[in-house]
């Protein structure tokens, strides 16, 4: 499914744009061995030849728009200058998240995390080998990012769910894709900052429950749904996810963080 998703966007793109793709490079789950064909996306990182104009841009928004809707083929494009200086400031380049082309808004996907991820595990479908890419991490910035990221995105949006589940019945149904969002992701980024090194969903979860045993069997759940067995996920496992969002955030912080800028911990 992945390679087929690959050549199928390098076709589409070869026709309508000749030359124009010079390097494509699979990242995230699959690079990381961890792609499950019920939860995961095909991300990629994409270099190309020269800055997208107007109408490459329209060609390119075609193009994504035809493939597949699942799994999603999504990725960053980076022109020649960029692929030389690896930028993290989320600066507005085209990229597919969910599918969706877009060039007018700041990519998020350019983090230090991507740029990890691609130089120690990306796999060329076109273009040089990634070890020749030069691709740079400065660890102080992973560092920051990811302690930040902890507390500005995870904590800020665990914040809500008391609020958010007002009323709900504790035994209600819910989406059992974001309760297992809330439950892998924070301890991936934990991961990160304990070994310099990523870690796949899969993997966060047995991490999580080493690191906070409370919530292991949370954890296990939400890598068993990833691997597409049948799990089901109420009001109160959300809460619980909150919880231990703030549990490996405040760990991360206390360990790893600016003592004069950390977060108290909870509790």
């Amino acid at each position: 499914m992945i390679e087929e998703l690959t050549r199928g966007y390098l076709r589409a793109v070869d026709q309508v744009l000749p030359g124009y793709v010079q390097g494509l490079y699979v990242v995230g789950s699959a690079a990381l061995g961890a792609w499950q064909s019920s939860a995961s996306d095909v991300d990629t990182v994409i270099m190309t030849s020269r800055p997208a104009a107007g109408d490459d841009l329209a060609r390119l928004a075609k193009i994504h728009a035809e493939l597949p809707r699942s799994p999603h083929f999504d990725g960053v494009y980076l022109e020649p200058e960029l692929a030389h200086s690896w930028p993290t400031d989320r600066r507005a380049v085209p990229f597919v998240v969910d599918g969706e082309f877009t060039t007018d808004r700041p990519c998020g996907e350019l983090t230090p995390v991507l740029w990890l991820t691609l130089r120690r595990y990306g796999i060329r479908v076109r273009g040089p080998a990634v070890a020749s890419l030069g691709v740079r991490v400065d660890p102080e910035q992973l560092r920051r990012y990811n302690l930040h990221n902890l507390r500005e995105y995870w904590q800020a949006a665990a914040d809500g769910f008391p609020a958010d589940l007002a009323g709900v019945a504790p035994d209600a149904i819910l989406d059992a894709g974001t309760v297992s969002w809330f439950v892998l992701g924070p301890a991936r980024l934990h991961y990160t900052l304990a070994h310099g090194d990523v870690i796949s969903k899969a993997a966060a979860g047995e991490y999580l429950g080493q690191l906070f045993p409370e919530y292991a069997d949370l954890a296990h759940r939400s890598v068993r749904w990833r691997a597409g067995e049948a799990e089901r996920f109420t009001a109160t496992d959300l809460i619980t996810a909150g919880d231990s969002v703030h549990a490996v955030a405040d760990d991360a912080w206390r360990r790893f963080g600016d003592p004069e800028t950390a977060r108290p911990l909870a509790g």
